[in-house]
């Protein structure tokens, strides 16, 4: 009997695109954003499961469909009718930490398949960087078939970050910037994450240095502006438009809005220029992994997280 290629994606879209391009296998459409919220080692577990909901229901009032997500990931539990097993994933930070996430699944679950990963970024003769969903027809299956096979090694440094993120020092994760892997945008990732912790000098982290830097530069007409603005400058990040509103109304300390424009105030100007240290006047509390934003200081002399 013939076996299925498992096709394990970033998101609906993407699942759509590639059966609309008669991609053949069985797809699992993986619906998290791990990079945001407390995360636990042990992924399948009802723990897990709660942990994620609540934070998803008391942060972004999302409500998780409990029965949905354990149908979807059943496929996992037959891992014999799979020859091997591809993942799609982008190359930013939100995409990477669920890539991590998936990865550590697969192997509580024992699943010893071939695992390949298509991972877009760089396109050859544009700019920016490009999601898979952004890429074309052709572009799309050139990467399916250039995809790549995760070593052994891939796997174990998968399992060792994802410990890491899960953890309490996130700062171990500073020497696997450096290391060469399979995870072309592995390193670029991580040094992203280490910034999203409030700055030593402003209290900014880079997502918010860079929307109030719109702010000051751009002629914002509204939230909606400024979200489409931090959407396409947001660099390694790849966070969604509820991700950047959220962010948005924390720094409303920082700016005026009108019917016709935002612009920034004398705190917000303030801020960018260094002045003191706002982040406890933003007071962003959320999450990331194992330890909560405000519990750390990022020194750019220093490169690392330093322990308020």
């Amino acid at each position: 009997m013939n076996k299925d290629i498992l096709h394990i994606t970033n998101g609906n879209h993407l699942t759509d695109y590639l059966k609309d391009l008669e991609i053949e296998g069985a797809f699992l459409t993986w619906q998290e954003m791990l990079c945001e919220g407390p995360t636990l080692t042990q992924i399948d577990s009802q723990q897990f499961i709660d942990t994620r909901k609540d934070f998803l229901k008391n942060v972004y009032a999302i409500d998780v469909n409990e029965d949905e997500i354990k149908n979807e990931l059943a496929i996992l539990n037959n891992p014999d009718n799979f020859s091997e097993i591809i993942l799609w994933f982008e190359f930013d930070l939100f995409c990477h930490i669920n890539l991590l996430g998936v990865i550590k699944l697969l192997q509580e679950k024992h699943i010893n398949l071939p695992i390949f990963l298509v991972c877009s970024g760089r396109i050859e003769g544009e700019k920016n960087l490009k999601g898979l969903s952004e890429l074309t027809s052709e572009q799309l299956l050139n990467h399916y078939d250039n995809k790549v096979r995760l070593l052994d090694s891939d796997l174990d440094l998968a399992r060792i970050i994802w410990h890491i993120y899960c953890g309490k020092d996130h700062n171990l994760l500073k020497p696997f910037i450096l290391k060469n892997s399979s995870f072309i945008y592995l390193n670029s990732c991580l040094k992203a994450h280490l910034k999203r912790f409030p700055n030593l000098k402003n209290g900014l982290n880079v997502l918010e240095e860079n929307i109030l830097s719109i702010i000051r530069d751009k002629d914002v007409k509204s939230k909606g502006h400024l979200i489409g603005y931090a959407l396409n400058f947001q660099g390694y990040y790849g966070y969604g438009d509820i991700q950047i509103l959220r962010i948005i109304d924390l720094l409303a300390i920082f700016y005026e809005e009108t019917e016709t424009r935002i612009t920034l105030n004398r705190k917000g100007h303030e801020a960018l220029i260094g002045i003191h240290n706002f982040a406890s006047e933003i007071n962003d509390t959320i999450t990331f992994g194992g330890i909560n934003r405000m519990d750390y200081y990022f020194s750019t002399k220093q490169n690392e997280l330093i322990k308020k």
